[in-house]
């Protein structure tokens, strides 16, 4: 499954100067990381008419945005000063939002209550796809006010509080993949996702004639993601038909996932607009699989970059360390990387996605893969796919980080060959053995405590069983016949 990616420069940003006390994971004056609008202007545009609409936005398990379509002024007069509530049981369904049972923080029993959603004004931003309407992502928080500890964006900040507790923060960029559809996505749901039409027939990596055909839609992804604040760099073919990677710069690690959240809900929509859909399934078909490769490195408090020892390719000790924690935990972790039965469909030797958990200097056989040169210099983690939640992700890689760092790991041997048929240990090969590892992990419980532990591994469990029960049209093409 060809998963080919271009590379990315990750340079230091400089300190924070948007905001007067940037929260933790705000740390960078790129333009990709700036208020994209000041509370100032957002007044100014409601009170004018040009915004008649807010969407207050949280995060849930499996990295969507959820949330209300609020009038402007109801946003200013109520919602800004107090937040807004949305129910607990958020972050305690599956992925078609049926209520299960298994999870301390929300059930029948505790009677599903509210959270309180409140928003977080350097996340401001217009939403150019919709006409007058502009969003604020939130923190998800209980009614006294303390952090919900399972939400994918406060696992994420909890992380980061760690992490700069040793003086560092970091610099992430991801690449994300996707299927592009000439189908809308209730022509799919009517047809049973059967003759998806494709909106290339052949492979298009690289070619400009293949996403020429398809530009309109890009070209509006690309610009409309800069009007809402992201930093657009590119756009590409893929391998797969119809497949497709629009990159977008590196940032603090929270403003990254933020945007990445709001990048997977915004090609959605303009696809849906144009008549044609878009899915980040990490495995469609039987070809290339879509994935999500995680660029990070470190910085000290100042900015400054701290993953290289001079202007070449050499790894200074903190990243020796941070690298050698990837590989000890990348197995446990791997559940927060990979959290769906059909994430691992990726995972096959020889296809560009990972099997192997080893590390080499720009080898695309590995798991972790080490890229870039003096203040560029950083890890890519090849596991995750298009449907991972990136809040997750890079939680797992920063506490993975953070274990080889604070027990002072050693790196192994580079890889300088075919990591997919050396005698590396191997990436979890399905959903239920990825659980019991994280389940089991007493690395995953110091990192990220019991409570959040016990959440996704339910969650995990919750995809196995509605798996096990379902009948694939795979098994009827298979036994209808001829058993």
């Amino acid at each position: 499954m060809l998963e080919m990616v271009r590379q990315r420069t990750i340079r230091a940003g400089p300190a924070p100067a948007d905001h007067e006390e940037a929260p933790v994971g705000r740390t960078s004056t790129d333009a990709s990381t700036g208020a994209p609008l000041s509370l100032q202007d957002l007044r100014h545009d409601i009170t004018s008419g040009r915004i008649d609409t807010v969407l207050v936005a949280m995060t849930d398990m499996q990295g969507r945005l959820q949330g209300k379509r609020l009038t402007g002024r109801f946003f200013l007069d109520e919602v800004l000063e107090h937040g807004t509530e949305g129910c607990n049981y958020l972050l305690g369904v599956d992925v078609e939002m049926n209520t299960v049972d298994g999870y301390e923080i929300t059930s029948w029993s505790r009677g599903y209550g509210d959270l309180l959603l409140r928003p977080d004004l350097s996340t401001l931003r217009r939403i150019p796809w919709h006409p007058a309407t502009a969003m604020v992502l939130c923190d998800v928080l209980q009614l006294d006010d303390e952090p919900v500890r399972p939400s994918p964006r406060q696992v994420l900040r909890a992380q980061l509080q760690r992490l700069e507790g040793h003086g560092l923060r970091p610099l992430v960029a991801t690449e994300l993949e996707f299927n592009l559809l000439r189908v809308t996505y209730e022509e799919a749901h009517a047809n049973g996702y059967r003759d998806l039409r494709p909106a290339s027939t052949h492979n298009i990596d690289y070619s400009l004639l293949g996403t020429g055909r398809v530009e309109p839609v890009l070209r509006r992804i690309r610009n409309e993601m800069d009007g809402a604040g992201l930093y657009t760099e590119s756009a590409k073919g893929e391998c797969n038909l119809g497949q497709q990677e629009i990159g977008f710069r590196y940032a603090d690690a929270l403003t990254t996932c933020d945007q990445h959240s709001v990048f997977k809900l915004g090609a959605k929509e303009i696809a849906a607009q144009e008549g044609m859909s878009v899915t980040f399934m990490a495995k469609l078909d039987q070809r290339e699989g879509n994935s999500c490769h995680i660029h990070l490195s470190l910085t000290d408090l100042d900015g400054s970059p701290v993953f290289a020892a001079g202007a070449g390719s050499e790894m200074a000790p903190v990243m020796r360390s941070f690298l050698a924690g990837q590989l000890a935990a990348l197995r446990e972790l791997t559940l927060l990387l990979a959290p769906n039965v059909n994430s691992y469909k990726r995972f096959a030797d020889g296809s560009f996605a990972p099997t192997a958990v080893a590390w080499g200097y720009d080898n695309r056989t590995c798991a972790l893969r080490v890229v870039g040169r003096g203040p560029s210099l950083r890890m890519e983690n090849r596991v995750p796919g298009g449907d991972a939640n990136p809040y997750l992700a890079v939680s797992a890689l920063i506490a993975a980080g953070l274990h080889g760092i604070e027990e002072g790991l050693e790196l192994e041997e580079v890889t300088t060959g075919n990591a997919y048929t050396g005698g590396a240990p191997r990436v979890p090969t399905t959903l239920l053995a990825a659980a019991e590892l994280f389940a089991g992990s007493a690395l995953a419980r110091r990192a990220f405590g019991d409570d959040v532990v016990d959440h996704y591994a339910r969650a995990a469990h919750v995809e196995l069983e509605a798996f096990q029960t379902a009948v694939t049209d795979w098994e009827r093409a298979r036994g209808f016949e001829r058993l």
